[in-house]
């Protein structure tokens, strides 16, 4: 028998990594294959109908209520309006929780290298916290021990005359609907359309240049807010942007445990720079800050991107925790839903399929965050 000669397309690297990928996709097809048939066959056994319809069908509303709704729904909607406040709501969350944990971690990652001994202590206090405690158990604090304590509507807390804190959640300022906010909006995205064109031409200077003129001052004095006011008739508050107690709880909740990791990869990947860049940095006379922002932090990127990646996917998985407080993200209004029709495989489905999507959007979008600060070697 002869062997393969070496030079044989079987031993071409680029064959063997398409025929590997090849194989491992027909063995994903015959498993989804298997499952599918299994569930048909199961199906037909009880007498189940499969399918997607129901949410679609106007003759079987969905009959329930829903607390925090931020677009327009009633109980006589279709299930799938209800699903769409739902998917809502969990954008709501995902998008603002992964901002703020990643601001927050940064700068308590920062705290964890600060050369002053209490901000350095109290940062790590703070990690080692909240990294060795259970998410639920944080959520159940914040919401019970917490927002659930605070005064009633009457007797809120207020804060500068804006802010009103009370056991209903949260009410802070919010623009008006008015000719002035909207232009200064468009001039805000215009400024952060500039920017991010700017920063692809690694034009730093002028990218901050514009983002202070074209976005952070519209956005103090260009905007015509609207402030919470309480109305002495009903005891309400009016106006302004209301949190309610369950989105505010789930939202510091993801913050405070998801930026308690994502400071140790900030910390890690500071501490993978070479000392001597340091050094050599304060040689030419730059301040610790420039320092950062110009020699150490991008240098530090490619080490922190990928553990962030994955800290920012952690973010989206846990927010489906939300139905352990009474938040009705897409997982608790599909529980909802499976419980009234008995489409518990449909609904799964569902929910698999939108969380799959999300983190699908986040890895790509950090894949190529991740391209773009690769360091480059000559």
């Amino acid at each position: 028998m002869t062997l393969p000669q070496k030079n044989s397309f079987w031993y071409d690297e680029r064959f063997q990594k398409i025929f590997l990928q090849v194989i491992i996709l027909l063995i994903v097809c015959l498993i989804f294959w298997f499952f599918g048939r299994n569930l048909v066959i199961n199906f037909q056994r009880l007498r189940l109908s499969f399918g997607f319809g129901f949410l679609f069908d106007t003759d079987r509303p969905a009959s329930f209520a829903i607390g925090d709704s931020p677009i327009a729904y009633s109980p006589t909607d279709t299930y799938f309006r209800a699903l769409l406040v739902g998917l809502v709501n969990s954008l709501r969350i995902m998008i603002t929780g992964i901002f703020l944990a990643i601001s927050l971690g940064i700068v308590i990652g920062l705290g964890r290298l600060s050369d002053n001994w209490l901000i350095r202590q109290l940062a790590t206090i703070y990690v080692e916290t909240i990294r060795n405690t259970p998410l639920l158990l944080q959520l159940f604090f914040w919401y019970f021990a917490v927002f659930l304590k605070l005064p009633k509507i009457e007797e809120s807390l207020e804060f500068f005359g804006r802010v009103f804190l009370n056991n209903s959640g949260v009410y802070l300022p919010f623009p008006a609907n008015s000719f002035r906010t909207w232009l200064a909006l468009a001039i805000i995205i215009l400024g952060i359309i500039i920017s991010l064109f700017l920063s692809l031409k690694n034009k730093l200077s002028l990218c901050l240049t514009s983002l202070l003129i074209l976005v952070i001052i519209p956005l103090i004095w260009g905007l015509e807010w609207q402030n919470p006011q309480v109305n002495p008739l009903n005891q309400n508050i009016d106006f302004g942007l209301h949190l309610s107690s369950e989105f505010a709880t789930l939202l510091i909740g993801l913050t405070v445990y998801t930026a308690a990791f994502i400071a140790e990869t900030v910390r890690g990947g500071i501490q993978s720079v070479n000392r001597g860049q340091w050094e050599a940095a304060k040689a030419l006379g730059l301040k610790p800050l420039l320092v950062m922002r110009l020699v150490i932090f991008p240098q530090a990127l490619p080490v922190i991107i990928p553990p962030l990646t994955n800290e920012c996917l952690n973010l989206v998985k846990n927010s489906s925790l939300a139905i352990a407080i009474g938040y009705n993200d897409i997982y608790a209004i599909s529980s909802t839903i499976a419980n009234q029709t008995g489409k518990a495989v449909e609904m799964l489905i569902v929910v698999m399929a939108t969380y799959l999507f999300f983190n699908l959007v986040i890895s790509l979008t950090m894949n190529q965050l991740n391209k773009r600060v690769k360091i480059q070697e000559r």
